[in-house]
């Protein structure tokens, strides 16, 4: 049985992965800016809610017999069109999710997933770049969250630390 006691390995985080807490910092400057969330090619249309957010903390044997525990927020987007022509304000997604955190204790720093869903086709797990102005709007590219093997990159992880390779640079 895992206990948080015999989990030694904190699973790493993508370095292209964007955690809530900088998703909120780098939107915070731009409040009244329309927040588009692409994905799949396109943007979510301009009614698109956010259903849901949920945090979780996990614990797993990785496929080594490795425990693995990690912290992670979901955000639900349902991809509609109903709230009218123009996107959501980056500030009301802001206050949305600052509304969560009154109720649901959110880790900052925890791994962000967004679940889109156009209420048709299944759900979609997505990771999220970092916020770019285009024009007047702020765009947070989604891409599909693929799935890997924790000993593998761990060890490629390690094969860059020990060529002196800490960048992309190199790599």
């Amino acid at each position: 049985m895992l206990s948080s006691d015999n989990l030694k390995n904190i699973a790493p985080m993508d370095p292209s992965d964007l955690t809530i807490g900088e998703l909120l910092a780098a939107l915070a400057d731009y409040k009244d800016k329309p927040l588009v969330f692409r994905y799949g090619g396109r943007p979510v249309k301009p009614g698109y809610h956010v259903t849901e957010v949920k945090a979780g903390q996990f614990a797993a044997l990785d496929c080594e017999a490795n425990p693995e525990s990690w912290s992670e927020i979901f955000v639900q987007l349902w991809d509609v069109d109903e709230g009218g022509p123009v996107h959501m304000p980056a500030g009301k997604f802001a206050a949305i999710i600052r509304k969560v955190s009154d109720y649901v204790a959110l880790d900052q720093a925890a791994k962000l997933t967004f679940e889109v869903s156009d209420g048709v086709r299944p759900m979609e797990l997505h990771r999220a770049a970092q916020p770019s102005l285009v024009g007047g709007t702020v765009e947070v590219e989604l891409s599909p969250r693929p799935s890997s093997c924790k000993p593998r990159d761990r060890w490629l992880e390690e094969q860059k630390a020990a060529s002196g390779c800490g960048g992309s640079r190199c790599c």
